[in-house]
């Protein structure tokens, strides 16, 4: 049996962020988050570009432009969706996730999906570090396993 090892080593990685500043503390926390796991997986703080975008609805067309470009092994999406009195919490939610994988199925790029969907502000603060965290390391995970197959 030939099994690939779970590889997350992030040297040399070049890595695209796209931050949605709504919700802006906890994509804050989510950033804070991710970038210290990066770091740690030894991507260096020079091969790490954030952009930020107003909400999670125009993530998905700055995570497309970013992959087009050729400049990055692996995106990562942050942001927090936090449900409403309306029916536009499941727009949102929907509609973003939805950009964010086709991304990764028209470019081939990976994508790391952490735009948090909540219940409230309180579970989302709870999630942020984790999420952030993993989201890093699902960038770089994805990035050396498409690398090899």
């Amino acid at each position: 049996m030939d099994k690939i090892a779970i590889n997350l080593d992030g040297t040399g990685k070049r890595i695209g962020v796209v931050l949605s500043r709504f919700n802006s503390d906890i994509g804050d926390g989510l950033l804070k988050a991710c970038h210290a796991e990066l770091l740690k997986l030894g991507v260096a703080a020079k091969d790490i570009r954030i952009a930020t975008v107003a909400g999670a609805l125009e993530t998905p067309l700055t995570l497309q432009h970013m992959a087009m470009s050729e400049q990055y092994d692996a995106l990562i999406a942050l942001g927090a969706i936090v449900r409403g009195e309306t029916y536009h919490f499941e727009v949102v939610a929907n509609e973003s996730a939805r950009g964010v994988t086709e991304v990764q199925f028209n470019t081939g790029i990976p994508v790391a999906n952490a735009i948090l969907t909540t219940e409230s502000n309180a579970q989302a603060v709870e999630r942020m570090d984790v999420k952030g965290a993993e989201a890093a390391q699902v960038a770089i995970e994805m990035s050396n396993l498409v690398s090899v197959l």
